[in-house]
C-alpha cells in the first residue's frame, strides 16, 4: 500500500501530516485489518533527514507504535562533487 503526501515541505507541514498517517496506520494495526513489516518514507530532494527522523522520537504514539531502524541516503554520484566543499547556511 503507498500512501503519498503532497503537502509542501516534508520538514513542516507535512511532519503534522506523517504522524496523522503513522496514527491512522497504528489504529489499523492494533484493529487486526493491516499487518505491517515495515514503513518506508520517500523524501525526494530534501537534504536533511532529521525532522522527519525526530518525528519517531518527539510523538508520543508514534514512538510507541514505530520504531526508526534506519536511515538511506541516495546521492546524484554525476553531481555530487561539486557540492561537497559547498557551505549551506544552517
Amino acid at each position: 500500500e503507498i500512501i503519498e503526501m503532497m503537502n509542501g515541505c516534508i520538514c513542516c507541514t507535512v511532519r503534522q501530516d506523517l504522524i496523522v498517517v503513522l496514527e491512522k496506520l497504528a489504529k489499523r494495526v492494533k484493529a487486526g485489518t493491516l499487518k505491517l513489516d515495515g514503513v518506508i518514507i520517500e523524501t525526494t530532494g530534501m537534504a536533511d533527514p532529521a525532522p522527519v527522523a525526530q518525528t519517531f522520537f518527539v510523538d508520543d504514539m508514534v514512538k510507541a507504535s514505530f520504531k526508526l531502524d534506519g536511515i538511506v541516503t541516495l546521492v546524484d554520484a554525476k553531481h555530487v562533487e561539486q557540492h561537497l566543499d559547498e557551505e549551506k547556511p544552517e
